[in-house]
């Protein structure tokens, strides 16, 4: 059982060092950070029970319609929805986000909050948990949920700082990470084998897209010659 709680969490602690120590020019404080960490976690009871009523309205009109209903409209709008709040009444008008990877970093730990608890939810399953479940989303579902937080905290920032853009951004923080987070999940529940060629090459497409997203915030970093 420990090894098992040992590899559901080992992922998300090791996404959290890897973005702190990103922040290398200006680093936030532990104790928002670890502030955003707990909300992303709490919220995944409300999430559960939005979840499930909200799976009451799924159609039955074939597996294709169920799955993208349940991708689209039960996972990725109330999983992101929940982030998003989070992560605007955290941060938006604290003096500690004074930078744009700053978005990013917040973002990422309150999504990282949440996947922890999924993660152990899922691999202590006894019908879908165990050991290959928690190795499959160490290198998957986890970081899947870091990248949407890249996507969300990258475009949360350019709202904060980019003043000429400031609204198109705020609607891509949530939209951009809705939409990726719901093509992600269709892929999975549609289980069409042609799809799933397309799946590696999209999880790359994240993991390369929030890879740089980070690298560009950081370059713009204004603390950046004063470290």
């Amino acid at each position: 059982m420990y090894d098992l709680l040992l590899l559901a969490l080992a992922p998300v602690t090791i996404l959290c060092v890897y973005i702190y120590i990103r922040d290398k020019y200006e680093r936030e404080p532990i104790r928002l950070l670890l502030t955003g960490l707990i909300f992303g976690a709490i919220i995944t009871a409300p999430i559960i029970h939005v979840e499930n009523f909200v799976t009451l309205f799924a159609p039955n009109a074939g597996l294709l319609w169920e799955a993208f209903f349940l991708s689209f409209f039960v996972a990725s709008l109330v999983e992101e929805s929940f982030k998003y709040i989070i992560l605007f009444f955290l941060v938006w008008k604290n003096n500690n986000f004074n930078e744009r990877l700053d978005g990013i970093v917040y973002s990422v730990f309150i999504s990282l909050g949440f996947a922890a608890v999924e993660n152990v939810l899922y691999v202590f399953n006894p019908y879908l948990g165990g050991l290959h479940t928690g190795l499959a989303r160490a290198f998957i579902s986890v970081p899947a949920h870091a990248f949407f937080g890249v996507v969300m905290g990258y475009h949360f920032a350019l709202s904060k700082f980019d003043q000429h853009s400031k609204g198109k951004h705020f609607f891509y923080a949530f939209f951009m990470p809705f939409l990726l987070h719901g093509i992600y999940d269709f892929i999975l529940m549609s289980n069409l084998p042609y799809l799933m060629v397309f799946f590696t090459a999209f999880v790359i497409y994240l993991w390369i897209s929030g890879f740089k997203k980070i690298s560009a915030l950081l370059l713009l970093s204004p603390f950046k010659n004063q470290s």
